[in-house]
């Protein structure tokens, strides 16, 4: 059983934000929501500022929150490691929500059960990639199978030094972030 995970790298991320279209076209995410979203930080002091782009989606986290804090058994981890919701079992209550540190979840509007990125799940039982993988045109965004040590994604992980979004949460995240160099040789 494969595991997932992707890596984001922020080298090659223009923010086109075609990830944030395809998700919502291929998810059916309601206008004023979310399931990935395209981040926007300048720092430092003129001249010299630098902007960081950065996708913020669900970390299909290895100790996730979320899954712990569902009183239905609706947000659960899959065998692949993803973390799901099973719609029919969610009730709306929201502790998912406030569990998240990452704030990647919303109650779907017209249908009132909390949603959020599901590594496009369909699409993997298809084989095919997540939309916002497939769609990006600066190829930022890499998925594949953590434990496959010939998956891009684990090549990715062993070249550079990704980082986590809040490692201190203990969540254990599986979303990486790359914007640095490779590691010395």
């Amino acid at each position: 059983m494969p595991r997932y995970g992707m890596v984001i790298d922020q080298r090659r991320c223009v923010g086109c934000l075609a990830c944030i279209v395809a998700c919502k076209r291929e998810n059916d995410v309601p206008p004023e929501h979310y399931r990935t979203r395209v981040v926007e930080e300048v720092g430092g002091n003129y001249p010299e500022l630098r902007l960081e782009l950065r996708s913020e989606l669900c970390n299909h986290c290895d100790n996730p929150p979320c899954v712990y804090n569902c009183p239905t058994g609706a947000s659960h981890k899959r065998d692949d490691g993803t973390v799901q919701i099973d719609r029919n079992k969610c009730v709306g209550c929201k502790a998912c929500i406030a569990a998240c540190p990452y704030n990647a979840r919303y109650i779907h509007p017209e249908h009132g059960y909390a949603d959020k990125c599901s590594f496009c799940e369909h699409r993997i039982r298809e084989g095919k990639e997540p939309a916002c993988v497939a769609t990006c045109i600066g190829k930022s965004r890499i998925f594949g199978d953590l434990d496959d040590p010939e998956s891009e994604v684990s090549k990715m992980l062993r070249r550079f030094e990704p980082r986590v979004l809040l490692k201190e949460a203990g969540t254990k995240p599986r979303v990486f972030y790359v914007r640095r160099f490779s590691r010395p040789e």
